[in-house]
């Protein structure tokens, strides 16, 4: 065996090594262990009928390939618990990932990719027999693994810029069929129920936004407090506006009528102003493309004749050198 491949086979019995140990370790240090895991290890749940059931998730969360896979990894002692949870709940609600056990899934992903990523880094460098140097070895191992852990974040991010332009986009439209019911005599209340039955089709993520705000109501939470709820889970300025002009409108006894046809007003003209911006960033966005590719051809063209003829002109006046001599 050459000594790449002997420091290759080194790496991996290491590296597994590492994470057989910082998986066996991690329940230790954990800062805090979930409440509901303590309790679905401490006795099994009794169900409706008299059954006893199997100790672990809710039986409304059981349906799911993550939640089950999440309660097995669980039940065999790893914590998928952060030390940040409730903001890493709050980034994963932001992209539309607001399941009981989000969190807990993005971290199990999160370390699997950490760990998955350099071995199949290993396993191709096997397959196509390049054994590179220690040092280069080790960048690719730990660049997997920086890659499997910021991988998820970046997924993440994406996903939740996409949901935030979506819903911002179609808010407006949503405001329009909000004021034609107003108008025609709904509550607010009402008018929320209406609407989210509306715009399945044209503006789900809205619809669903506004479904859960018509569920909270009928099921005793106050107006404003659906309200914050509603800001809360978009995190989009123009929708905590939108909600503040609804509280405020409902506390001072103004005509929410009123309040809607001028804020859907404003919010058209602001997704007009938006999109009269990209087609202003346009050009300065094609003026890249032209330089890098286009510049070189340019340049290229203008060039070269004056290249050659130059080089015609040396090469006849050598020749004439030469005749004279």
């Amino acid at each position: 065996m050459t000594d790449s491949a002997l420091n290759m086979v080194v790496m991996v019995i290491v590296f597994a090594a590492v994470a057989l140990a910082v998986m066996a370790i991690a329940p230790i240090f954990s800062r805090r262990m979930d409440l509901g895991t303590r309790l679905s290890t401490s006795a099994p749940v009794k169900v409706k009928g008299g059954n006893t059931g199997e100790p672990g998730l809710r039986t409304d969360q059981t349906g799911s390939l993550w939640a089950r896979l999440i309660h097995e990894v669980e039940r065999r002692g790893l914590s998928l618990t952060d030390t940040q949870g409730d903001v890493l709940t709050e980034k994963l609600m932001l992209a539309g990932y607001d399941q009981p056990w989000a969190a807990r899934a993005f971290v199990l992903a999160r370390t699997s990719l950490t760990i998955i990523l350099p071995l199949l880094a290993l396993i191709v460098m096997t397959i196509l027999s390049w054994w590179p140097t220690p040092a280069k070895l080790y960048a690719v191992v730990g660049g997997s693994a920086v890659l499997g852990l910021y991988l998820p974040n970046l997924i993440v991010n994406s996903r939740a810029d996409r949901r935030r332009a979506e819903i911002l986009n179609g808010f407006p439209d949503t405001l329009d069929l909000m004021l034609v019911c107003v108008e025609a005599g709904l509550g607010i209340d009402a008018a929320f129920s209406r609407v989210g039955t509306e715009i399945v089709q044209s503006h789900p993520l809205l619809a669903r936004l506004f479904a859960t705000v018509s569920l909270e109501l009928r099921a005793g939470r106050s107006r404003e407090m659906a309200l914050r709820t509603l800001a809360r889970r978009t995190a989009i300025p123009e929708i905590r506006a939108f909600t503040t002009l609804i509280i405020q409108s409902d506390k001072l006894g103004a005509s929410i009528g009123t309040a809607l046809k001028i804020y859907a007003a404003e919010m058209r003209e602001a997704r007009k102003m938006r999109a009269e911006e990209k087609a202003h960033r346009i050009p300065v966005l094609l003026s890249v493309p032209l330089v890098g590719f286009l510049l070189p051809c340019i340049l290229m063209v203008m060039l070269i004749p004056p290249l050659i003829n130059m080089k015609n002109v040396s090469r006849s006046g050598a020749a004439e050198t030469r005749s004279g001599k």
